[in-house]
């Protein structure tokens, strides 16, 4: 009796979450998002910036904002979310 079992290729993976860009973001990300927390409470350390404790609290917020859409950018991308294949 003869083999006819068909030689199979093997499987190409594309091992898109071991690329080092994604974790050079993701850091960056996280030292956006840690500069936002530290601003925060900059006023509460000096007290001669009692007075600007809304433009801290807002340059925090914002920062913690651009770090948060950085951050779940590029998990999405690790995670193959939009890509169009």
């Amino acid at each position: 009796m003869e083999n006819t079992a068909v030689e199979r290729q093997p499987k190409k993976t594309d091992n898109n979450a071991n690329q080092t860009q994604y974790y050079v973001t993701l850091t960056i990300a996280i030292i956006i998002g840690l500069f936002g927390v530290f601003v925060r409470f900059v006023p509460d350390v000096i007290s001669s910036l009692n007075q600007l404790t809304f433009v801290f609290s807002t340059l925090a917020n914002v920062a913690l904002l651009v770090a948060s859409f950085i951050a779940f950018k590029v998990v999405f991308a690790i995670l193959g979310f939009g890509n169009k294949k």
